[in-house]
């Protein structure tokens, strides 16, 4: 039975105190008009308060003073835990300020969190993030404010092994954005880029006798075939019909080949990746010297292999494989649950064009976990003597740990990619050689890194391979620390390298140059 509804009794289903878990990836799937509504629903009534605010992945719309997350920054919420906060400034700042209790989690382990909550589970057992920032042992860094006070995460063994024990909260309400819903109120993500977790999430709302309130663009007359229903309509409270709401966050129009249309490869994939990069930008600007970096990295593929491409400069890395034609050679993918085709960057990160698979990114976060991925490309913020990476938390900066150490932990070779300093760094790449002008504001290598998204502990464990590519070099993960094996043309081992680190490094016999 269709139980459609307007927006506004929609949201006035949210009780003071109920945690609300929304299902969102960055601009993918994102209730922006749910979360706008219960702004304004507080606005204008004062209520509800003291809410509780989950979702894996950050779901506002990257702009300042943003309704999305008025109710969050102005008193309704006393508490968000997220996974990475990329798009949600005003929060960022609230935590930062202490007016709201803040806390980061694994974005993979909160998938995981949700799908565990749909069979009445009260924690989950991983040993993701054992040894990293969220494991007690490291003085509890996923409290992310002194205001934040909650004993999430704990230390526990199961079978013999030690590992992190997760609190599952109760959700009460589930906020999800989907396509169509037909006339029963079966739910269907067809026009989507990405289904994320909604049916994990609404059958954990369900279960604890919860509401679920699913915004989509129209309703179908005709029942949907059950294999295209998503979520079905035995576990959905309330349809809501928002005719102009967008296919992605911030992104005008309706292009059909980030959502299960198959692009051929070569001059029609990168057809469709200019058109989007034009209407929502898919790498942020960069300079020679990222091109030398990712020019070095992506050399690290080989064909048939099973790659996942992480935020920011290893975007650029995908741009790489696009331009040497090697989409068809390898199966990129992304997090959010896509496999094959171009995943794009910036603000289109966890959305690709014309992939071979879109799947729950539990299922995908099962794969990435289980060490299935052959290569990870990801950034890096801070490197130490040891090869410990802090790749989530700057001061006076929040960010969070987002897939990045559900990817990192288990996968066979991780590929760090960064410049050596940043903050102004200036130099040029012409093909060839690299030339560095002027040094940026902040080195990457530090004595000890703020805080721990990547442990060489465990990465000896699990027989890993480790690199650190740079655009002036290559350093591997050696059995005592850092080893500076490679040094591109035109750098001065000693006066570019060796004399602006804060430390000593083994420097591997022969030193080989960087190819290109």
């Amino acid at each position: 039975m269709l139980k459609r509804m307007t927006i506004e009794e929609a949201v006035g289903l949210v009780k003071d105190g109920d945690t609300i878990w929304i299902n969102a990836f960055g601009a993918c799937a994102s209730p922006i008009e749910l979360n706008k509504a219960l702004t304004k629903r507080f606005r204008e009534t004062g209520s509800p308060r003291h809410l509780s605010v989950y979702s894996a992945f950050s779901f506002s719309d990257w702009k300042d003073g943003s309704d999305v997350e008025g109710y969050i920054t102005e008193g309704a919420v006393d508490r968000v835990v997220i996974g990475h906060y990329s798009s949600l400034r005003d929060t960022c700042r609230a935590i930062m300020d202490n007016r709201i209790e803040g806390y980061n989690l694994p974005g993979g382990i909160m998938s995981h969190m949700v799908r565990a909550a749909a069979r009445g589970a009260k924690s989950l057992f991983s040993k993701t993030g054992l040894n990293l920032f969220v494991d007690p042992r490291n003085g509890g860094q996923y409290k992310l404010n002194e205001k934040s006070k909650l004993d999430l995460v704990s230390l526990a063994e199961e079978d013999g092994e030690l590992g992190l024990l997760y609190k599952i909260p109760k959700i009460d309400i589930a906020f999800i954005k989907a396509s169509f819903a037909d006339e029963r109120g079966n739910i269907s993500f067809q026009n989507e880029c990405a289904s994320i977790d909604a049916l994990s999430v609404a059958q954990a709302t369900h279960r604890n006798g919860g509401k679920v309130i699913v915004q989509v663009v129209r309703i179908v007359n005709n029942n949907m075939p059950p294999r295209t229903v998503n979520v079905p309509s035995a576990l959905v409270d309330a349809v809501v019909v928002c005719p102009k709401q967008q296919q992605l966050t911030n992104l005008e129009g309706f292009y059909d080949f980030i959502c299960g249309k198959y692009v051929p490869r070569g001059a029609i994939l990168k057809a469709c990746r200019e058109e989007l990069r034009g209407a929502i930008g898919s790498v942020s600007h960069r300079s020679s010297l990222h091109t030398a970096l990712a020019r070095r990295a992506v050399r690290e593929i080989e064909p048939g292999q099973i790659v996942n491409i992480g935020i920011g400069i290893p975007e650029l890395v995908a741009e790489e494989v696009l331009n040497r034609n090697m989409v068809e050679d390898v199966h990129l993918s992304v997090e959010s649950g896509h496999t094959g085709g171009f995943p794009l960057g910036a603000q289109g990160f966890g959305v690709a064009i014309g992939p071979d698979s879109m799947m729950d990114m539990s299922r995908q976060f099962d794969f990435y976990e289980g060490g299935g991925l052959d290569l990870c490309f990801v950034g890096a913020l801070e490197i130490d003597k040891a090869g410990n990476v802090n790749g989530h938390y700057t001061t006076g900066k929040l960010s969070g740990i987002g897939g990045f150490a559900n990817i990192t932990q288990t996968t066979k070779k991780v590929v760090f990619c960064f410049t050596f300093t940043s903050g102004g760094i200036e130099g040029e790449f012409d093909g060839e050689r690299v030339s560095i002008a002027k040094e940026g504001r902040i080195n990457k290598f530090v004595d000890h890194v703020g805080s721990l998204s990547f442990s060489v502990k465990n990465a000896r464990e699990n027989g890993q391979e480790i690199l650190y590519v740079t655009e002036r070099c290559v350093f591997r993960l050696g059995e005592n620390g850092l080893v500076l094996s490679e040094v591109a043309p035109g750098i001065d081992v000693q006066k570019d390298i060796l004399e602006k680190l804060p430390f000593e490094v083994e420097v591997a016999e022969p030193l080989r140059t960087m190819e290109f």
